[in-house]
């Protein structure tokens, strides 16, 4: 059976089509049907401890990961639980993200909805491409804790262009690792075409992003309205009154009138 179920199940990394040299696509694909697809672009900002010009305090540096193009990736797919996997530099480097769809009661009935519950990102500080020179390296796990992201409507994707910050907390000490994600399109559960996302859901910085756009154009609008409707009345209302008898206000000029 788990053979059967690894002939049927495909996995793609497609991020040499993406336009963007940061962004990277995957898809996982089950029955030559699409059940995830996820593309953003990632980078990991991680502490760790190096000696002083001393050699007897430790200082901390940050070390800076790209999730590189042609990373290696896994996933699996379930009616309520999915999962990605991406791996590089020989698995020094190892990005989980588990996602969830779940019900909720709302005042409009019954509503299903799918969120991020999950990342876990492994490491090794004793990879020299990112950590130079780490004090006692060693492999660690960063995991998010009571993680709730890209809250998303069941049979929608989650769309967000903005960078968005995860804090991860590391087996390292309790060393907070971050996760800087952009330009993010994810949906792992109910695609209803092959290859193709569902309608997006805008996270709220995008939201508020584009209203701030558009506010300043809906506002000149309705002041360029206001005026026009101004120059309409004081056009009419000069017109009906130059239509109107004028009592002189010289009240010599009573005695011509008549």
């Amino acid at each position: 059976a788990a053979a059967r179920l690894a002939a049927e199940q495909e996995v793609e990394n497609l991020s040499g089509l993406s336009p963007s040299p940061e962004k990277d696509i995957f898809v996982v694909r089950e029955n030559r049907t699409t059940c995830l697809m996820a593309e953003f672009a990632a980078k990991f900002v991680v502490p760790y401890d190096v000696w002083a010009s001393n050699y007897v305090d430790l200082i901390t540096e940050q070390a800076e990961i790209p999730l590189p193009r042609g990373a290696e990736m896994r996933g699996k797919c379930g009616a309520n639980e999915s999962e990605l996997e991406v791996s590089w530099l020989e698995r020094a480097y190892t990005l989980r993200l588990l996602f969830l769809k779940e019900g909720h009661n709302t005042s409009r009935g019954p509503e299903a909805l799918w969120r991020l519950a999950r990342t876990q990102f492994a490491y090794d500080t004793g990879e020299r491409t990112y950590f130079k020179d780490a004090v006692s390296p060693g492999k660690h796990t960063a995991s998010s804790h009571r993680l709730s992201a890209f809250v998303t409507p069941a049979g929608k994707s989650y769309a967000c262009q903005a960078q968005q910050t995860i804090t991860l907390v590391s087996s390292d000490h309790q060393k907070s690792v971050e996760l800087l994600l952009s330009e993010v399109r994810v949906q792992p559960f109910d695609i209803s075409a092959d290859f193709v996302f569902s309608e997006e859901h805008k996270c709220p910085v995008d939201q508020r992003e584009q209203l701030e756009e558009t506010l300043p154009l809906i506002l000149g609008l309705i002041l360029g309205l206001v005026i026009v409707i101004t120059l309409c009345v004081y056009h009419l209302h000069h017109k009906l009154t130059a239509s109107q008898v004028q009592i002189p206000r010289d009240r010599s000029q009573y005695k011509h009138m008549g």
